[in-house]
């Protein structure tokens, strides 16, 4: 058979619609004899009977050799200077999951007193967090420095004082970084590129040195040196590098003032979530980022400094997928001719609302069997009450597609479960995470006792 006519160009006809594209699924992915998709050892039907659907699967592995990779990438391509790697708090945060970037050597970003107090409560060090954000309040900043957070990232001018004030407050000397907004112009989706000059993070370049001036007035505070993050999705090192050349300019003005230890140039690396994704190796963008600072530096006459990286979804964002159960199908004649058909599962926009926000892609697999049937073109959709909850845009699947199968869509790692929602009051899915063929869940599905608990006129 050949393309419907309904699918964007990037989506190429199968031969195989049962077939597992390595770049988009964990490496553990495979099909038992009975055609079961199985992550780790462990099948994903066996899973759905136990934990329930819709449920995200977390390969434990997988996720933790993907933060070796970013690691080791870093620490090779700087092998002259020290390297900070942040695992992304907001991207997906749990007790277990802190531990293990921890245990493999990474630090964690923190971007509410909700992800700080998860971090605290996995007994993660506090000197390896960072917190950020753009309107840390008075009592999360206070909070943070009172735990001795390794540092803090200054958004603006007002939180100088602010943290300055605290640090005091406390007896201890904060340090902290200055975001930078150094309008590099990010490859991504608009929402996702953050250091363009219209939008609500970091400071102007011709503001710092007013700025760090304020901080180096302010005995409570060590200035640690900038912090730069130009966005997300991001495939090529091109952007880092001109950040890096632009903060480094900088940088070296404000050794005449005092000491730079530091220099953070974010992250935000991309993933494959569909097989027309091409996804850069980490080894490629680290060392792509580490000429160019070599090179400034150089250029410049002053050593390099410790480089702290913000990888983003790269670490968790392969490692998890989430599993639906198909509840109707129905075919959709679109111009009077093709058809489309519409597979609700009992999930969506609540688990993961990427797809509305910023129309992302996704790839979908049947996972509790294959099937020989014709691929047919399907528009994968939640069960919420908006037309706009899709989960799957477009993709192609068996043609027996029926109620009662299970989906698997991979990827699912970053900024699906951290964005949940109880729109339509669905309780948030459970994450289970599996390892060596056996499973566990890491964090509970929500219960109707859960959703009525905060409700103060409930009255049994």
């Amino acid at each position: 058979m050949t393309a419907s006519p309904l699918a964007p160009a990037w989506l190429v006809h199968p031969d195989d619609a049962n077939a597992l594209a390595p770049a988009v699924w964990p490496a553990s992915a495979s099909r038992t004899a009975d055609g079961a998709v199985e992550i780790a050892g462990v099948s994903l039907t066996s899973l759905a009977a136990e934990f329930g659907t819709p449920l995200y699967v977390v390969d434990e592995d997988e996720l933790r050799a993907r933060a070796r990779a970013v690691r080791d990438a870093f620490r090779t391509a700087f092998a002259d200077t020290d390297v900070a790697v942040y695992y992304a708090g907001k991207a997906f945060l749990c007790t277990t999951v802190a531990r293990w970037v921890v245990e493999e050597g990474l630090r964690i970003d923190v971007a509410s007193e909700g992800e700080l107090a998860v971090a605290l409560a996995a007994g993660v060090n506090p000197a390896l967090l960072g917190h950020h954000g753009n309107n840390k309040g008075l009592a999360e900043i206070d909070r943070s420095v009172g735990v001795g957070v390794g540092a803090i990232v200054l958004d603006s001018v007002v939180e100088i004082d602010r943290v300055a004030d605290a640090a005091e407050r406390h007896g201890r000397v904060q340090a902290v970084r200055l975001r930078i907004n150094s309008g590099v112009h990010a490859s991504t989706h608009e929402y996702l590129a953050t250091a363009r000059e219209d939008q609500k993070f970091g400071i102007p370049l011709a503001d710092a040195p007013a700025a760090v001036a304020a901080i180096r007035a302010r005995p409570s505070l060590r200035f640690l040196g900038l912090h730069s993050h130009i966005g997300s999705q991001i495939f090529e090192s091109s952007g880092f590098a001109e950040a890096a050349r632009r903060l480094l300019e900088l940088h070296a003005e404000l050794r005449a003032g005092g000491e730079v230890p530091e220099l953070n140039l974010g992250g935000g690396f991309g993933i494959a979530y569909t097989s027309a994704d091409e996804v850069t190796p980490l080894g490629e963008i680290a060392a792509g980022i580490a000429r160019a600072v070599t090179s400034e530096c150089d250029r410049l006459g002053i050593p390099v400094p410790t480089v702290a990286i913000e990888p983003g979804r790269v670490v968790v964002g392969p490692s998890t997928v989430t599993v639906y159960e198909v509840g109707t199908t129905k075919d959709v004649l679109v111009e009077g001719e093709h058809v489309r058909r519409y597979v609700s599962v009992d999930g969506g926009m609540s688990d993961n609302v990427r797809p509305a926000l910023y129309g992302a892609d996704y790839t979908v697999r049947m996972a509790n069997r294959v099937s020989d049937a014709d691929p047919a073109l399907v528009r994968v959709v939640g069960k919420h009450c908006e037309s706009g909850d899709v989960v799957i845009r477009a993709d192609y699947l068996p043609g027996d597609v029926t109620p009662g199968d299970l989906l698997a869509v991979p990827a699912t790692g970053a900024y699906c479960w951290s964005l949940a929602s109880n729109y339509n009051y669905l309780g948030r899915p459970a994450v289970v995470a599996v390892k060596d063929g056996a499973a566990r869940v890491i964090v509970r599905r929500e219960t109707e006792d859960d959703l009525l608990r905060r409700d103060a006129g409930v009255t049994r």
